[in-house]
């Protein structure tokens, strides 16, 4: 293991850590009440995330405009898969496990929504022609998301590293710039300038 001091048992970790109290283990419900719809309708950012047959792990963010992931009843939502670099990491790793987690956020607020379920991706023309992505083009397709277990997750992480506040946000002057990590990454021969141009007609044209 590349790690010393590992704990490798769910006792072992309570050794450390204390029980969940009542209300922690009793919070997650099995159906979107009107909570969760309102929420999930007023965010436009989700982290999805995913896993391949081998266990690989995958976390992608997904945006747009609040209510482009739409609950359709009690127990089913779905995500128009819009415009990417077709890597296609999360629907790959769907079509293997059909195992997904959801990370809702609405900004400024602190308390986030998570939902975990099963997923699929689908070309189902009705649900595909209910969005609009890139330039008001329909997606290929959405991914499809049953869910098991839905729960408002406490506002402790996002208080502890302010994220919405813009006077606590790090000075990023140290950081390159978005290109040039790409440029370094990639091992692209092309001046920096042309790789700012070809990713400013990229988000101009491909979103």
């Amino acid at each position: 293991m590349p790690f010393d001091h590992v704990i490798c048992t769910p006792s072992q970790l309570y050794e450390k850590y204390k029980e969940p109290e009542e209300g922690v283990r009793t919070k997650s419900i099995v159906s979107f009440d009107e909570h969760c719809r309102t929420y999930i309708a007023l965010s436009p950012f989700v982290v999805v995330a995913t896993n391949d047959a081998e266990g690989r792990c995958d976390v992608s963010p997904r945006g747009g405009a609040p209510g482009f992931v739409q609950v359709l009843d009690d127990t089913r939502l779905v995500i128009p898969d819009a415009s990417g670099n077709n890597r296609l990491d999360t629907l790959r790793n769907i079509t293997q496990t059909g195992q997904i987690g959801l990370l809702f956020m609405i900004p400024g607020m602190s308390e986030t929504l998570r939902v975990n379920g099963r997923a699929s991706v689908t070309m189902d023309p009705e649900l595909v022609a209910r969005h609009e992505v890139g330039q008001g083009k329909p997606p290929k397709a959405v991914i499809g998301v049953d869910l098991e277990e839905a729960f408002l997750h406490c506002a402790k992480a996002y208080m502890r590293s302010k994220l919405w506040d813009t006077a606590a946000w790090p000075d990023r002057s140290a950081l390159a710039r978005p290109a040039q990590i790409w440029k370094d990454h990639i091992g692209m021969p092309d001046p920096i300038e042309e790789v700012e141009a070809w990713l400013a007609n990229d988000y101009a044209n491909n979103m």
